[in-house]
C-alpha cells in the first residue's frame, strides 16, 4: 500500500515514515504543499496524510483542489490546529479523518489501517503507473491501450494491484486465485504470471511484474519489493 505524507516538519515526517514502513507500507514524503498536490494528482496512492500549515500551499487548499478534480483517495489531516472550526472545515472540504498533533503513533496506525481497509473494499479502479484495472467491468488498459485478460489473469492482476509492492509467494497466489494448497510439483502459478507479464509489460520500458528468485512475485513500478506479507 502506498501512502503520501505531505508534511514540512522533517522530524515528524521521518518519524511517521519510519513507523509506517516498519509496518510494511510504502511512504512517499512531500515537504511542501505544491509538491504534495502534484504528487497526489500524478501518482497513485492508497492514502494521503496531509498537514494544514504547509509552505507554498496549505492543506485546505490542496484538499479542496483534489476533491474538485474527483480525486477520492482517502485523506487524513495531520495538524496542530485542533479547533472545532478547523476540524469542521476540513471534513466539509472532503477530508476523511482528522488527527491533532501531538498524536500517539498507535492511534495514527489504527486510523490508517481503518481507512485503507475501507478504501480497498470500495475501490473500483486500481492503478499502478500507467496500468489501470476496472474491477466492475473487468477491463484492463496500459498507456491507453486495452489489454485482453482471461478470468484467471484478471484475478491474478487484481490481487497484485490490491497488494502493490508486496512480495507474494507461489503458495499465496495459488490459494488466492485457484483456491487450493500449493503443490510444489506444479508450475501453474509461474505459467500464469508469465502470461500476464507478457500482456502487461511487453513493449513498455517500465516493467511492473517482478520476480524475487526463490520467493515469489510482486507488482511495482520501482522494481524493488518494499513489503512482505
Amino acid at each position: 500500500m502506498r501512502i503520501l505524507l505531505v508534511e514540512d516538519e522533517l522530524k515528524v515526517a521521518r518519524f511517521v515514515q519510519q513507523g509506517l514502513e516498519a509496518e510494511g507500507y510504502e511512504v512517499e514524503i512531500a515537504a511542501d504543499g505544491k509538491l504534495g498536490e502534484k504528487k497526489a494528482r500524478t501518482e497513485s496512492f492508497d492514502l494521503i496524510l496531509l498537514d494544514i500549515l504547509l509552505p507554498k500551499k496549505n492543506g485546505f487548499e490542496i484538499l479542496q483542489a483534489l476533491r474538485s478534480e474527483k480525486i477520492r483517495t482517502p485523506i487524513i489531516m495531520l495538524t496542530a490546529r485542533g479547533t472545532t472550526e478547523d476540524i469542521v472545515s476540513g471534513l466539509d472540504l472532503g477530508a476523511d479523518d482528522y488527527l491533532t498533533k501531538p498524536f500517539a503513533f498507535d492511534e495514527l496506525l489504527a486510523r490508517v489501517r481503518s481507512h485503507l481497509r475501507r478504501g480497498s473494499q470500495n475501490k473500483t479502479i486500481l492503478k499502478l503507473a500507467d496500468l489501470q484495472l476496472d474491477t466492475v467491468t473487468h477491463k484492463a488498459s496500459r498507456g491507453g491501450s486495452q489489454i485482453e485478460l482471461t478470468t484467471r489473469e484478471y484475478a491474478l492482476l487484481e490481487f497484485f494491484l490490491r497488494n502493490p509492492s508486496v512480495l507474494l509467494s507461489r503458495t499465496q497466489l495459488a490459494k488466492e486465485i485457484w483456491g487450493f494448497s500449493f503443490d510444489p510439483g506444479t508450475n501453474i502459478v509461474d505459467v500464469y504470471v508469465n502470461h500476464l507479464r507478457k500482456k502487461i509489460d511487453n513493449g513498455f520500458p517500465v516493467k511492473l511484474i517482478h520476480t524475487e528468485r526463490g520467493k515469489g512475485y510482486f507488482c511495482s513500478d520501482r522494481a524493488q519489493v518494499k513489503a512482505g506479507k
